[in-house]
């Protein structure tokens, strides 16, 4: 681990400018843990003794903005790089379990970073003191251990987002996740019902693109399932099939593990399946999930209206959702048709979502995974051809057919469907002169 910290000179001039003017002042949080990890700051912040109104004083000859003054902190640019500067401060009672009714400002240090979510974000840092850790963040560091600061219980309830930045980090971090706090999530799980559905969706994207997320999804499923109570449907839902090895809920968590760290992938991966438990019967001693996928879209769809999600994300996965289980001919006609239909980009992305929905099933899938690769080979060469698949890149326009007579309207339009058909399946060359002679030819 890290023994000191290779601060950005901007850092470096804010805290010195403190110093300078006989204030404390450390950088704290993300960016002190992820300099422990060896892993680059994304950005910086700062905490001082100096009271808000000081900080705007010494720092006026640099641009400051008064971002939440009222909790404390001023943001100064230096040399463009925005420093969020907060003043030492203990916070009052959370009522609505996100954000304090107000905040005391301290000259503590120990009780600034005693207010904090984790050990891992309370640790501060400068030059001069090197690490202050007054809360064993650097051993929990070491030992790869989300743990709240003191009392668990009283952590969530002041915030209830931390219930899920606690498994967003275990996800991304690969950290487990020390018993008390551990506990003290599922106690207070249904807190998160109190927080925006845009702060539950940032953290679930975030969280599903981890590297640890199939064991977060396996052990927590029940703590997202406060806020997607659709998900605990699935959990440990037998299948019953020779085509799964495993549950829903595994089958699910496996499923997100092996897509792409895409959120549009992951978030399709999380929510393929969701119509399953919902359209469960047997026949000869086997279960059948007949029309589970447009069951899915529905549920999909009120899921991610639920959590505010932007319109591409939301027609992109439930357009994956709905055709995860339709079957592609591997032949460059149907790939192209494909590529009209919908969209290049669609059609690489659902591959790769039935090489990780294949992949979760616990069963042999040699040959499924080689005819994807095969169909993945097959549209790169369409691409890299371009070769026509729409309307757009068709050599014949109307304009043209018009200017050779041929008369505008519907008419117009099933002539070009026709033509560009016939180029699809390769039967004409996309050539201008050539179409234009079949166009007449059909027309006759």
């Amino acid at each position: 681990m890290n023994n000191e910290i290779l601060l950005p000179d901007e850092v470096k001039t804010a805290l010195g400018i403190l110093h300078k003017n006989g204030y404390e002042a450390y950088i704290v949080g993300g960016c002190v843990r992820d300099s422990l990890m060896g892993i680059s700051p994304k950005d910086y912040d700062v905490t001082t003794n100096a009271l808000p109104e000081q900080t705007k004083e010494i720092f006026k000859r640099y641009r400051v903005i008064e971002t939440g003054i009222k909790h404390g902190t001023v943001t100064v640019l230096i040399n463009k790089m925005p420093l969020e500067i907060t003043t030492y401060r203990i916070d009052s009672e959370y009522k609505d379990n996100r954000h304090p009714e107000f905040v005391t400002f301290t000259s503590s240090l120990e009780e600034d970073t005693a207010r904090r979510d984790f050990t891992m974000n309370a640790i501060a840092y400068d030059d001069e003191s090197g690490f202050v850790d007054f809360h064993g963040g650097q051993a929990d560091i070491q030992n790869k251990l989300i743990r709240c600061v003191g009392d668990p219980d009283k952590r969530f309830g002041e915030d209830a987002l931390r219930i899920m930045r606690a498994i967003r980090f275990s996800s991304v971090l690969g950290f487990g996740i020390e018993q008390n706090t551990k506990e003290a999530l599922f106690r207070n799980k249904d807190l998160l019902k109190n927080i925006s559905a845009e702060r539950i969706a940032s953290e679930l994207i975030k969280l599903l693109c981890g590297k640890n997320v199939y064991n977060v999804l396996t052990e927590y499923i029940d703590i997202l399932g406060a806020v997607i109570p659709e998900l605990l449907y699935m959990k440990g839902f037998d299948q019953n099939s020779i085509h799964h090895k495993y549950s829903v809920s595994d089958h699910t968590a496996r499923v997100v593990k092996n897509a792409d760290p895409t959120p549009v992938l992951r978030l399709a991966a999380l929510l393929h399946d969701t119509g399953k438990p919902h359209t469960y019967t047997e026949k000869d001693g086997r279960g059948h999930f007949y029309g589970h996928a447009k069951v899915s879209v529905e549920i999909t769809k009120n899921i991610l209206d639920r959590l505010k999600f932007d319109n591409y994300t939301k027609d992109t996965v439930l357009e994956i959702i709905r055709l995860h289980d339709v079957p592609i001919n591997e032949d460059r006609y149907t790939i192209k048709k494909f590529m009209n239909r919908h969209t290049p980009e669609l059609f690489f992305m659902l591959l790769k979502m039935k090489r990780a929905d294949d992949l979760g099933k616990g069963t042999d899938v040699t040959e499924r995974l080689a005819s994807l690769d095969r169909m993945e080979q097959i549209g790169k060469d369409i691409l890299e051809e371009q070769a026509c698949f729409s309307k757009k890149d068709l050599a014949v326009k109307g304009g043209d057919l018009i200017s050779e007579g041929f008369s505008p309207g519907k008419e117009l339009g099933s002539i070009l469907d026709t033509l560009l058909e016939e180029v699809i399946a390769e039967h004409l060359p996309n050539d201008k002169q050539t179409l234009i002679e079949y166009a007449k030819k059909i027309t006759q």
